[in-house]
């Protein structure tokens, strides 16, 4: 009797086992497939791409007032395009039709006065002459490429000639429908705060303005670039002296137009 107890306490420990066996991996098998979750990758901090950072040589870095200048200084330009600038002084506004190409640099402003000012720029020498008179001046330039003398079309070389303590912001804004690097100057001492837009795209200055004690005074906008310049733009003095070909590498004439025509 002992042992048939037993035979049947070892015959109901192996159902029980079986049983066990048969739930955790026999059911499975017909019960179908077991839906999964997917859990998302984490994504590390440093390939976050959060407001003022800025891609240079590969690596991201912050712009700041200390760090923007940097950021400009490396950005890739143009070296051959047109464009329109339309700048605002205190109300009274003027255009300007301006071609850049291998280094030279030549503007048409209309002047609210009727006059047309024409200026080239090129091998750190300016020429100015107005409407069709023959009568060109002409002066050693400044270190700006497009900066046409006391017309006020400043340039991205502006911006990188200021002083760094006088930044007080810098980040990205969009102006005019470009991604821009954002500049803002405080000058205290004539209650004056300057603004400056920077294009993504290009590395051209397209808007810049001054608030002086509150108010407006002075802005500067720029139509999209063209590329290259046309072939009818024209660095030519009204004497017939070309004084760079469009498309051409430049051709040093400073010696012969030094004076003027």
């Amino acid at each position: 009797m002992e042992r048939n107890n037993r035979t049947i306490l070892v015959f109901l420990i192996a159902v029980v086992i079986a049983v066990a066996v048969f739930s955790s991996f026999g059911l499975p098998l017909f019960a179908g497939p077991t839906a999964t979750i997917t859990l998302p990758t984490p994504v590390s901090p440093e390939t976050e791409d959060p407001e003022n950072l800025e891609q240079v040589g590969g690596a991201r870095v912050e712009v700041t007032p200390a760090t923007v200048q940097s950021v400009i200084a490396v950005m890739d330009r143009l070296e051959s395009y047109s464009r329109t600038v339309t700048t605002t002084l205190e109300g009274i506004s003027a255009t300007a039709h301006v071609w850049v190409d291998g280094g030279w640099t030549r503007a048409d402003m209309d002047l609210p006065s009727g006059l047309t000012a024409h200026t080239i720029v090129g091998e750190g020498q300016l020429w100015r002459w107005y409407d069709a008179d023959e009568s060109v001046l002409t002066w050693a330039a400044d270190s700006s490429s497009v900066d046409v003398e006391g017309q006020r079309i400043p340039t991205y070389e502006d911006v990188l000639e200021l002083e760094t303590d006088s930044i007080t912001a810098a980040g990205y804004e969009e102006r005019n429908g470009e991604a821009c690097v954002y500049v803002e100057v405080s000058i205290p001492e004539l209650d004056q705060v300057e603004r400056y837009w920077v294009s993504e795209l290009t590395g051209l200055l397209s808007g810049a303005e001054t608030v002086a004690s509150g108010e407006l005074v002075y802005t500067m906008t720029a139509t999209l670039p063209e590329t290259p310049a046309p072939q009818s733009a024209s660095f030519q003095l009204p004497n017939g002296v070309i004084l760079h070909p469009v498309g051409e590498e430049s051709i040093s004439l400073i010696e012969s137009t030094s004076d003027p025509a």
